[in-house]
């Protein structure tokens, strides 16, 4: 199967040149932009408003979820008592609120005189309990009587998108998988029921993981742990998958004609746009190859996927193995995620280096259904650390890892568990690396922001926060000053009280890391493992 870089593509920029594109709603963002008739209105990355193609907003919310139409922009707007669903007339520039809650709001999509939207209550995740409703729309005037679609108390329910025939599609994990449903004439019905995630849960507004095709027919992500994939559901209801050289697709698939554009990776690939047939030939081009080249692929560690106990792991070996190896198990910064099977840096960073790295899809991940993603609950700093130890203690067994030379990492949610793990007296793990790490899940409840509280209350317990005399190995934390998800109050006080703990602050820098910041903090990370190894070898 070739493969091919169109020589066609070209890249215009559609925002100001000294501006940024992003939004904040929610905390962690989602569709920032939408084409008008007009031109094309964009969150301003900076001050969270929409600029562009007629629209101007207020200074008192933060904007997002935008979706456009021929009279009106619609989106989300936040502010720290609510949401509110806001029609922007893109002749006057007027706004109107169609609906208000002290919950969340998502997913504005209107189309032949409906409206759908996706809202959940203050109290709960997205991923937990989500409703899907719909109503009589006139651009320029109100909402008609909402009904309720799908979705509630124990049913995750979202990514609404009209038909051409009036029918409303949208994904639920009612069974306790997110599959695709259809809603027509006040019935609902399954399209493709399977024991799969068809759907990544919704940390983001705006995610497409299925895009409807000519002729009836939709193109969907399937997702089996940790492994992605793309299906064509025929009109029939036969599915038929589509060979790509990918193992992550990214939930943002898009419609072009008959084919589907997405943005895909492998262990090999780093993420890259590409173009892929629907008509059974398997052919697609890549429109734009990863912004990072790979010199020499036989030097990239491709993982194993192996099953520990209840979990998946991937298991990357050092690129040049030489017996059992210092190992790195890395929590990932879930909990509600899962590790990516893709090309990683941070890991080749340290494959290259001689060390074997574990990523491991604890118990909580997403892509395993509703039974899994809920087992953390309540149990935070647990059942993650029983995983997570017992991917170590099963790799050092069968000689893959070095006893004495095992460490645990994390970011945010993963920065915990890594605490966590370090805090058992016989664990295997000989140093803990936290980088922007969440310290106390109850305080977090607070100090959260307002979309992830609910999150902080469902994981926490009367025994969650991290005391400095808990922990017995050495630490590493790693902290941006200005980090907003997880305050680095609680960090700073962590590492006032541990006699053998590190914490390198970043000044200037939030949660995420990027650029200048992560290469201090991959270098310190390696530091301080190779001071491990060498105390141990002397």
């Amino acid at each position: 199967m070739g493969w091919q870089v169109a020589p066609h593509s070209e890249v215009r920029r559609l925002a100001p040149p000294a501006g940024s594109v992003g939004s904040g709603l929610h905390a962690y963002g989602g569709m920032p932009y939408a084409v008008l008739p007009s031109g094309t209105a964009v969150v301003d990355g900076s001050t969270g408003q929409i600029s562009g193609g007629a629209a101007r907003t207020d200074s008192g919310h933060v904007y997002g979820d935008l979706a456009g139409g021929a009279e009106e922009l619609l989106c989300v707007r936040e502010d720290d008592l609510g949401d509110e669903l806001v029609a922007v007339d893109l002749a006057t520039a007027g706004s109107r609120v169609l609906r208000s809650s002290d919950g969340f709001f998502a997913s504005p999509r209107a189309r032949t005189g409906r409206l759908a939207w996706v809202r959940w209550d203050r109290d709960v995740m997205p991923w937990d309990s989500c409703e899907v409703w719909a109503a009589d729309y006139r651009p320029g005037g109100q909402l008609g009587e909402p009904v309720h679609v799908a979705g509630g108390r124990g049913e995750s329910a979202f990514q609404p998108v009209w038909a051409e025939d009036g029918s409303l599609y949208f994904m639920s994990d009612r069974t306790g998988w997110w599959n695709l449903y259809r809603w027509h004439g006040g019935r609902v019905q399954a399209v493709a029921a399977m024991a799969a995630e068809c759907a990544a849960a919704p940390w983001e507004s705006g995610y497409a993981n299925y895009v409807l095709l000519p002729g009836g027919r939709i193109g969907m992500t399937v997702q089996h742990g940790p492994r992605h994939g793309l299906v064509v559901v025929e009109l029939g209801g036969e599915v038929r998958p589509v060979e790509l050289p990918y193992t992550f697709i990214k939930p943002f698939l898009a419609a072009v004609g008959d084919r589907i554009a997405l943005i895909g990776a492998s262990p090999t690939r780093s993420q890259e746009i590409a173009l892929a047939a629907t008509d059974g030939s398997n052919r697609f081009e890549v429109i734009r190859p990863g912004t990072r080249p790979i010199d020499d692929e036989q030097l990239l560690s491709v993982p194993e996927v192996m099953r520990v106990g209840e979990v998946t792991v991937l298991f990357y070996p050092p690129a040049q193995p030489d017996g059992p190896s210092p190992l790195i198990v890395r929590a990932h910064s879930g909990p509600t995620y899962g590790v990516d099977y893709r090309l990683d840096w941070e890991v080749q960073f340290f494959t290259a280096r001689g060390f074997a790295v574990a990523d491991v899809d604890y118990r909580g991940s997403t892509g395993y259904g509703r039974a899994f993603r809920k087992a953390l609950d309540g149990r935070w700093g647990t059942v993650d650390v029983e995983d997570c130890r017992n991917t170590a203690l099963h790799l050092i067994a069968t000689g893959r890892a070095r006893k004495g030379a095992v460490f645990i990492s994390g970011a945010s949610a993963g920065g915990y568990t890594a605490l966590r793990a370090v805090s058992e007296p016989d664990g295997p793990f000989s140093l803990a690396v936290a980088r922007s790490a969440i310290v106390d899940p109850s305080r977090w409840t607070r100090t959260a922001p307002r979309f992830q509280r609910p999150h902080a209350a469902a994981l926490t317990h009367s025994r969650a926060k991290i005391l400095p005399q808990d922990i017995k190995r050495p630490v590493l934390l790693v902290h941006g000053d200005r980090d907003e998800v997880a305050p680095i109050d609680d960090v700073t006080e962590l590492a006032g009280g541990l006699p053998d703990g590190r914490l390198l602050r970043l000044d200037g820098v939030g949660h995420y890391l990027s650029g200048a910041a992560l290469a201090a903090a991959l270098e310190a990370e390696l530091d301080a493992y190779r001071a491990v190894l060498k105390d141990s070898a002397g």
